[in-house]
C-alpha cells in the first residue's frame, strides 16, 4: 500500500512486504465510505469493469488524428494527418464514450494494451461528471514498453476539480461517469507505429469494513482440489539488486508474481531480452520484468496497470491480454481458477491474521493464487518465502479471503485492497462467462 500525505504526495510501498500506514490524500474519498462495519452488515460492494479492445468496440470511442483500423488504435498515414505537434512529438487522440456505471464510484482504476515501437509512446487521462460538473482531464500514466528512449510514469496528484490521481487510480469523493483518453504520440516526422489493442477501467464503490465474512466454497466446484501448475519464484533472493529499480528483496512482489504467471503461461520474454542482467543472479527473467514495469515517479514495480500492461504484450493476441480489476470474493476467485487463470492478489494483514505466511504483517503484498484444496482453502504461489521451496503455501479461506478484501478507515489510515487482481490470459484460457458479474 502507500503513505500519503494531505497535499497528495505519495511515497507508495505496494509490491513490499513492511507495513506502513495509509495517509488518505482525499478527504472526501474517506468520508464517502460507511464506518467500519461487519461484512455481513455492509452495503454492497460495487464493481464495474468496462474495455474497448480489438473485437470491435475501439471504434464506437472518438479519433482526432488517428484511426480504428484492423481492430486497433493507430495512427492513420498520409490520409489521415496527426492532430497536432508539440515538444517535437506528433500525437492524435482517442477518446472513449462515457461510462455510467450505475453508481457514485470512489475510485477508478484504467488498464491497457499497447504497443510502442522506437521513440514512441502513449499517455492515458481520465476525467469524471458529477451533477452537471465535469473535472478536467487528469494524467494517468505516460507509458512506452521499454525504457530505451522515454522513462514510463504515473502522474502527480492534480487534484483540482473533482478528482485527484493517486499514481496508478484516479480518486474522487463521488463521480457518476467517466472517460478516458488516450494519446498515441511518436517523434514529429518519424514512422513509429504506436498502436493500442485494448484499454479500458474499472469504477469501484467498496464498504469500508475491519472484517469479512467467509464465503462458502464452490463457486465453481471445478476449482476445488484444483492447483495450476505455476512456476515458483522468489522475490527474496533478489534482496539488493538493481538499486534504480527499487532494490529487489521486499520490493519487488509485483513482478515476482508476474514473472509466474507469465512462466505459466510459457510467455516469458527470451534470454536474449535479459542479456543486461548480472549473469551471476538468480533466476534473471525477474529483475528485467521489474525493470519492465517500473514507474519512475513512484519510484517502485507496484504500478498496478503497468505490471498488466507488460503482462498483456506477453500474452494479449486475439482474445488473450491483461488488465486490473477486483473481486467480491473467493467464489468469484473459483470461476478463473477453475477456467485456468491464475490471479495476483493484493493482500494486508497484521501479526497472526494469516497462518503460515513468510512474513509476519504487510499492508500491501501481491502473491498468486493458484488454486483452492477440496474444502475451499486457498493455495498460493508467495514470492516472500526466502527461496524458491516455500512459494508455494495453503492459506485458510476466511483468513485469506479477510487478508484480501478488508478496506477499512484507522483514523486518517486506510488498510486493505478491497479484493484487487491482476487478471492475466491467453487465447487457450478464455474469461469465465461474465453472466450478472460486471467485473471481468
Amino acid at each position: 500500500m502507500a503513505e500519503v500525505n494531505t497535499q497528495g504526495v505519495r511515497r507508495t510501498y505496494r509490491g513490499r512486504v513492511r507495513s506502513l500506514p495509509l495517509v488518505l490524500a482525499l478527504a472526501g474519498a474517506l468520508t464517502s465510505l460507511p464506518v467500519t462495519v461487519a461484512d455481513a452488515a455492509a452495503p454492497a460492494r460495487r464493481i464495474v469493469l468496462t474495455r474497448w479492445d480489438a473485437r470491435g468496440d475501439l471504434d464506437k470511442g472518438r479519433v482526432d488524428g488517428l484511426v480504428v483500423r484492423k481492430g486497433r488504435i493507430r495512427f492513420g498515414g498520409d490520409r489521415t494527418p496527426p492532430a497536432g505537434s508539440k515538444g517535437g512529438y506528433e500525437y492524435g487522440t482517442w477518446t472513449s464514450p462515457w461510462v455510467e456505471p450505475g453508481f457514485d464510484f470512489t475510485e477508478l482504476v484504467p488498464s491497457w494494451q499497447a504497443t510502442t515501437p522506437g521513440a514512441s509512446r502513449i499517455r492515458i487521462e481520465v476525467r469524471g461528471r458529477e451533477a452537471g460538473r465535469t473535472s478536467s482531464w487528469d494524467t494517468i500514466a505516460s507509458w512506452a514498453h521499454d525504457d530505451s528512449s522515454f522513462r514510463r510514469t504515473s502522474a502527480s496528484s492534480q487534484g483540482d476539480d473533482l478528482g485527484r490521481v493517486s499514481y496508478d487510480t484516479w480518486l474522487t469523493s463521488g463521480a457518476s461517469a467517466w472517460q478516458l483518453r488516450v494519446t498515441l504520440l511518436r517523434r514529429t516526422g518519424g514512422t513509429a507505429r504506436p498502436t493500442v489493442d485494448a484499454v479500458g477501467a474499472m469504477a469501484s464503490r467498496l464498504p469500508s469494513v475491519s472484517s469479512v465474512s467467509t464465503s462458502a466454497p464452490g463457486g465453481d466446484p471445478k476449482a476445488l482440489g484444483k492447483v495450476l501448475a505455476v512456476p515458483s519464484y522468489s522475490q527474496m533472493v533478489h534482496e539488493g539488486e538493481y538499486p534504480q529499480y527499487d532494490g529487489g528483496g521486499e520490493a519487488w512482489c509485483s513482478p515476482t508474481s508476474l514473472t509466474m504467471v507469465l512462466g505459466y503461461y510459457g510467455a516469458l520474454p527470451s534470454s536474449r531480452s535479459y542479456a543486461w542482467v548480472e549473469q551471476s543472479y538468480p533466476d534473471r527473467v525477474v529483475p528485467h520484468i521489474a525493470r519492465m514495469v517500473y514507474d519512475e515517479q513512484l519510484g517502485g514495480t507496484g504500478n498496478w496497470p503497468f505490471n498488466t500492461a507488460y503482462a498483456a504484450s506477453r500474452t494479449g493476441s486475439g482474445a488473450g491480454g491483461a488488465f486490473v480489476t477486483r473481486l467480491r470474493n473467493l467464489r468469484e476467485a473459483e470461476r478463473f481458477i477453475a477456467a485456468g487463470i491464475p490471479l495476483v492478489a493484493s493482500v494486508a494483514f497484521s501479526s497472526g491474521q494469516l497462518d503460515g505466511a513468510p512474513i509476519s504483517s504487510t499492508n500491501g503484498h501481491l502473491l498468486v493464487i493458484v488454486g483452492f484444496r477440496k474444502n475451499g482453502d486457498v493455495v498460493v504461489n508467495d514470492p516472500a518465502a526466502s527461496s524458491r521451496a516455500g512459494v508455494r503455501r495453503t492459506y485458510d479461506r476466511g483468513q485469506f479471503e479477510d487478508a484480501w478484501l478488508k478496506r477499512y478507515s484507522t483514523g486518517s489510515s486506510l488498510r486493505g485492497s478491497g479484493g484487487l487482481v491482476y487478471v492475466v490470459h491467453d487465447d487457450d484460457h478464455p474469461l469465465p462467462a461474465r453472466d450478472a458479474n460486471r467485473n471481468w
